[in-house]
């Protein structure tokens, strides 16, 4: 510790933190904000604290507090927000004249790094949670992260740079969500405000990966504060310099047309016109077809890598989920694996103890029946104990026997009924198609034979005997004749009236319904043209109307899937069922007269 003369807080503090356990160093650290926020301090009293406190080492401590777990420090992401604000505020305006390379090329680096983390992990939480109190709450802690990296590069301008080619500022930034995208934004503008040629300073790659997300915002959103966000972004990269502009220009071909159609009028046309006049100052008149198609690809890769790299993003939580959920599910076995085999082997200690004390029982009895019968039933009572053990085992081997041979005929069992169920379904098969198929042509009989032909002759003649036919003169036999052709005209006569009258009836149906369809489809009296009246006066335009619904219906049948036809699979391929066309042949007129 120094023998200078310190602060008293600090110095308590810094006793505390060394006699405490790691568990309460973050609550103690929190007490660093009430000191530096004394409002009895002046600047050289603040600068001389916050020298105290690096010197002590706290604000070391408060780095390695904030690359511990988050979510395990007493208070969560509300201290570590909090121990981040303090950390920003305890390096601004602190000057290390003792190996100040520690300081400025490692500690600071390296407490960006962490800020940045917290932020991105706090911008993990927000985008996951779902209810409102929380999603309130990470929002809150994410903007005092990012307050707190802008305070700090603010007040060390080479990390602007830092902040800039950090791998993690470029995953805050390319988000979908929009508010930590604007406030994302901000801070990069922030950047830009405080170092303006920190673009020139960085990678190329980096740099086009930072103009490709914003203009990837400006095409893929319609928020008017993602725009204007973005906009006033590339307005002050474009005021800056004009290779930036050029870059612009070339890279992004589409970027005038898409400000001037989708972004005019939505409340920051200033910037806008601004930033169109920029970018038309260095648009040179005699650009050819190569170079708008080579545009037009740039744009396209941008918003193509700018999707893939949003893609990787969002997979890569998932990643290590299937990985923690297969290193637990390998564990869970192993530790299963383990627990059967001991249960397995207490099992067999048990099983080998009762056989032993059954062994021991079994001999036990002998003994005492061998001293109860007498000597001369010895051998006879040996003989029948042998009998009764050996038709014990010759069951159970039966019983096993018969045990392997039922499982061995199982699968063969199962594939008789399966085949048996087969063939079931193809005679079903098979006989349905046979009654299906239409009649075989009619044959002509085969001649009868001489003999046959004298049989059925001689049983007509018998027939005719014992059945003589009545007698009936000539004119009533004709009498009879005019009858029954006039009731036969009356019948035909009759069967065409009521065949005209039901399809008069049909007709006038069918005019009725096309009638309603053109009245309910009819517009307003307002809006009737003589186009319209024409539909009403002529019978062409409903009949070719209807005729046309009908012809697109029954070819609609005919272009149907397979699947759809299932049901019609033994029809002719010339009939098409009524249900496919009686929807539209319900309202069909029909010519005739009224």
């Amino acid at each position: 510790f120094p023998m200078a003369a310190t602060d008293p807080q600090v110095l308590a503090l810094a006793a505390q933190i060394t006699e405490s356990t790691e568990q309460d160093i973050p609550l103690l650290l929190l007490k660093l904000k009430g000191i530096l926020s004394s409002p009895s301090l002046g600047c050289e009293e603040s600068n001389k604290i916050k020298q105290d406190i690096y010197d002590y080492g706290l604000t070391q401590y408060c780095l390695l507090v904030l690359k511990r777990d988050h979510s395990q420090l007493p208070g969560a992401w509300a201290t570590a927000a909090q121990l981040a604000e303090i950390l920003s505020h305890c390096c601004v305006g602190l000057e290390v004249k003792e190996d100040p390379e520690e300081f400025y090329k490692k500690f600071l680096p390296s407490a960006i790094d962490s800020l940045l983390v917290l932020g991105k992990r706090l911008q993990a939480r927000f985008v996951r949670t779902i209810k409102d109190k929380e999603k309130q709450d990470f929002l809150h802690w994410f903007q005092t992260v990012t307050e707190a990296i802008c305070w700090l590069f603010g007040g060390h301008i080479q990390l602007a740079a830092c902040v800039l080619q950090n791998d993690r500022f470029l995953q805050l930034l390319i988000t979908d969500d929009v508010e930590t995208a604007i406030i994302m934004m901000s801070v990069l503008h922030n950047i830009l405000r405080i170092n303006s040629s920190v673009l020139l300073q960085v990678e190329e790659e980096t740099l086009h990966s930072v103009l490709d997300e914003l203009v990837y915002k400006l095409s893929s959103t319609t928020n008017p504060a993602v725009g204007s966000a973005a906009t006033k972004l590339l307005l002050l990269v474009a005021k800056f310099c004009k290779q930036l502009v050029q870059l612009l220009t070339a890279r992004y071909k589409g970027l005038k047309g898409l400000l001037s159609k989708q972004w005019t009028g939505k409340g920051f046309d200033r910037e806008v016109n601004q930033l169109l006049d920029l970018l038309y100052l260095e648009q040179s008149n005699g650009k050819g077809e190569m170079q708008k198609q080579h545009q037009a690809a740039c744009t396209i890769q941008a918003a193509w890598r700018g999707f893939q790299t949003r893609k990787r993003l969002k997979k890569l939580p998932q990643a290590v989920i299937t990985l923690q959920r297969s290193f637990r599910a390998k564990r869970e076995q192993e530790l299963q694996h383990l627990t059967k085999q001991k249960e397995d082997e207490a099992l067999k200690l048990q099983m080998q103890l009762q056989r032993q004390r059954a062994m021991r029982l079994f001999h036990e009895r002998q003994l005492a029946l061998l001293e109860v019968v007498h000597p001369s039933q010895v051998n006879k009572y040996m003989q029948e104990m042998e009998e009764k053990s050996a038709l014990t085992i010759q069951r159970f081997w039966r019983g096993y026997r018969a045990r392997k041979i039922f499982y061995q005929q199982k699968q063969s069992l199962k594939e008789h009924k399966a085949a048996i169920i087969i063939q079931r379904a193809a005679y079903k098969f098979l006989e349905k198609r046979r009654r299906r198929r239409p009649l075989s042509p009619w044959k002509e009989p085969k001649g009868l034979t001489d003999e046959q032909r004298l049989a059925l002759q001689q049983k007509v003649d018998d027939y005719i005997k014992l059945h003589p036919a009545s007698q009936m003169s000539e004119e009533m036999s004709k009498e009879l004749h005019m009858q029954a052709q006039a009731k036969l005209a009356q019948f035909l006569l009759q069967s065409r009236l009521d065949q005209r009258a039901a399809q008069r009836r049909e007709a006038l149906l069918a005019q009725v319904n096309t009638d309603v369809e053109l009245l309910m489809n009819a517009p307003g009296l307002a809006e009737t043209t003589e186009k319209d009246l024409g539909a009403f006066m002529s019978r062409s335009i409903p009949v070719a109307t209807k005729a046309r619904q009908s012809h697109n219906t029954m070819l609609k049948y005919t272009r149907w899937p397979w699947w759809k036809k299932l049901g019609d699979e033994f029809m002719e391929d010339d009939v098409i069922p009524d249900g496919a066309t009686n929807t539209e042949l319900e309202t069909l007129f029909i010519g005739g007269r009224k």
